[in-house]
């Protein structure tokens, strides 16, 4: 099933998150209200796979994330579906005026870089799946690092989430955001105007994993398929292949978190890495328990 301009699925059944406040459900109106008409004004889009979201249980949402703007795009689609997305977003922009605000009204979950609250982050993830809400985690754990912004090595958070929850997980991919919103990029291309494309895939088979400790070799094992039906899915998406080697930001002095800049040849072609913290990817799962 495929969606229009509108953004509307044919014969959607309306599905209601259990649990949901009324304040929690202005706050999403709200912000909504804003994002929606500007994400209509700046790309046209069109969406694919509507029917397999869930529609009457929680469940774990893994998307690529290549550009700041993905969680509008993701937000965009399941809310449009009266599904309420919550991200795993963290900690440091819970603290940024109105920007915090928001995300604290619409029961978004902070993620803490030291470690020691990622499992406050589990079990308020736990919370919003026992509610049929849907839990939006990037497996990447920030923006990719590719330079063609394939899918790179993915961390364990996702993983551990639904081995916990037994939760369904439904890969979610997209292509075109980046020209909205180049990665790291200081502002819109508004024209000409972008269409992105978003497509959900069915639910990630992870039975094998049930009943097993979240040891490290399992967690991994499970992140390797998540990331693998990942890469195929927008592998079709973009019409050409992924290099045969996932890019590890480790093997290339590359930091797992934080901002960094291609320079190009202002810098002879080189990375370089920042050490700031300032990375607005909702989703992040680097720290502690996530990881």
């Amino acid at each position: 099933m495929s969606a229009d301009e509108t953004g509307k699925a044919p014969h959607k059944r309306p599905f209601k998150p259990k649990g949901m406040s009324i304040k929690t459900r202005i706050f999403f109106t709200l912000v909504a209200g804003v994002a929606r008409p500007a994400m209509n004004v700046l790309i046209g889009k069109q969406w694919h796979g509507l029917e397999k979201l869930p529609r009457d249980e929680g469940f774990i949402v893994v998307p690529n994330h290549c550009t700041e703007i993905d969680p509008i795009v993701v937000g965009h689609l399941l809310y449009n579906q009266n599904i309420m997305p919550h991200f795993l977003a963290k900690d440091g922009l819970f603290n940024i005026p109105v920007v915090g605000t928001a995300l604290r009204g619409a029961q978004q979950i902070p993620v803490e870089r030291s470690g020691a609250g990622a499992g406050k982050s589990l079990v308020a993830a736990q919370t919003v799946l026992d509610g049929g809400g849907a839990v939006v985690i990037y497996p990447e754990g920030t923006l990719t690092r590719d330079p063609e912004l394939w899918p790179m090595k993915g961390r364990t958070g996702a993983a551990r989430l639904a081995l916990g929850t037994s939760a369904k997980v439904i890969p979610v991919v997209h292509w075109g955001a980046q020209e909205v919103f180049p990665r790291y990029g200081k502002g819109f291309k508004i024209f000409p105007r972008k269409r992105v494309k978003v497509v959900v895939g069915d639910p990630i088979d992870l039975s094998e994993f049930h009943g097993r400790s979240g040891d490290k070799a399992t967690l991994e094992a499970m992140t390797e398929i998540i990331m693998v039906a990942i890469t195929e899915m927008l592998e079709e998406l973009r019409g050409t292949k992924a290099p045969a080697v996932r890019w590890d930001p480790a093997a290339h002095q590359q930091s797992s978190h934080g901002r960094f800049v291609e320079r190009g040849s202002a810098n002879n072609g080189k990375t370089t890495e920042t050490s700031t913290d300032t990375e607005p990817d909702a989703g992040a799962t680097e720290t502690g328990d996530l990881t």
